[in-house]
């Protein structure tokens, strides 16, 4: 790909209409970005270290957790970096790089939220043959099978993406390397890339949707044919948080690839809230309304300080 391009480095142009504003942003990104790491890495210690959470849907959920702490440090290190003030240069590789781990790792935590809906459904819908269903071998079958969609997926996109010329100009409006911020400025016709990308990115999108929809279709059912009221709220509380984080990832898919025209303000705040937002509602979602991650987490904290103490 090196060979067909002039251009050796990208320059990334950050959040449309944010002048002025670096330090103040700087200051709340950076926030945001240090607790969804500690937040997400709480969640995962309290999943291994509490043995009652060593079951498929936690383990699942210490996947989420795993994901939900890669996926903003894909781009969120280089805007705060030139937020800070320094270089808003990205090497042409590293703009390769940038956007297939974005991809890549945004379609694994799609697959893997179908993967947790059909875990739920199956625990909610067949509760006496659940781990005979939801055995080890078929936990780490259906991820090795998300992590081998997501990277099938990342690697198309890229493909067609840089497999065009770039001979300038190399201004990337945008905070980080994604497909309708770089393929404007290929010097050959990409109308061929923007096909294959929409197409893939809606086929995917739409396939795990409808899967999801399924299983919570199901679900829906069969809670309400629960005749325990408590029993009732209990699995009512646990699918209506994976919903919720559900919806905060698809939402600003939906909105970014689908778009009649491109907005590079309202693409990039909803790109905000995708990969740096999100991430942390995600482990506030799972945190504060499960009852056994936050049991997990106090004992876990207690056994800190006593340490400490002793």
């Amino acid at each position: 790909m090196r060979n067909h391009t002039e251009v050796n480095e990208f320059i990334l142009l950050g959040i449309p209409q944010t002048q002025g504003l670096e330090t103040v942003l700087l200051v709340i990104f950076s926030f945001i970005y240090l607790f969804t790491l500690l937040g997400n890495l709480l969640i995962l210690l309290a999943i291994v270290s509490s043995s009652n959470l060593h079951t498929p849907m936690y383990f699942f959920l210490g996947l989420l957790s795993i994901l939900d702490m890669l996926f903003p440090s894909v781009t969120c290190p280089k805007m705060l970096i030139y937020l800070s003030g320094q270089s808003q240069a990205i090497s042409y590789k590293g703009c390769a790089v940038q956007l297939f781990f974005y991809h890549f790792l945004g379609s694994t935590e799609g697959c893997l939220y179908s993967v947790m809906a059909y875990d739920r459904f199956v625990a909610i819908c067949h509760p006496l043959r659940y781990m005979l269903i939801m055995r080890p071998g078929v936990c780490v079958g259906l991820v090795l099978a998300a992590w081998l969609v997501g990277c099938l997926h990342a690697t198309i996109l890229t493909s067609f993406t840089f497999q065009l010329p770039y001979c300038g100009p190399n201004w990337v409006d945008h905070f980080f390397c994604d497909i309708p911020a770089v393929l404007p400025l290929a010097c050959a016709d990409s109308s061929l890339a923007q096909r294959v990308g929409s197409t893939n990115v809606g086929f995917l999108a739409l396939m795990l949707w409808l899967s999801v929809c399924v299983s919570y279709t199901r679900i829906g059912i069969a809670i309400l044919r629960i005749r325990s009221a408590e029993d009732r709220q209990k699995a009512f509380s646990i699918c209506s948080a994976h919903l919720t984080a559900i919806l905060c990832a698809y939402g600003p898919v939906i909105i970014i690839y689908l778009q009649p025209t491109s907005n590079p303000f309202l693409s990039a705040t909803v790109q905000i809230l995708n990969n740096i937002v999100s991430p942390m509602l995600n482990s506030l979602i799972y945190s504060l309304r499960n009852k056994e991650v936050k049991s997990s987490l106090k004992k876990a904290f207690y056994n800190v300080v006593f340490s400490a103490v002793d």
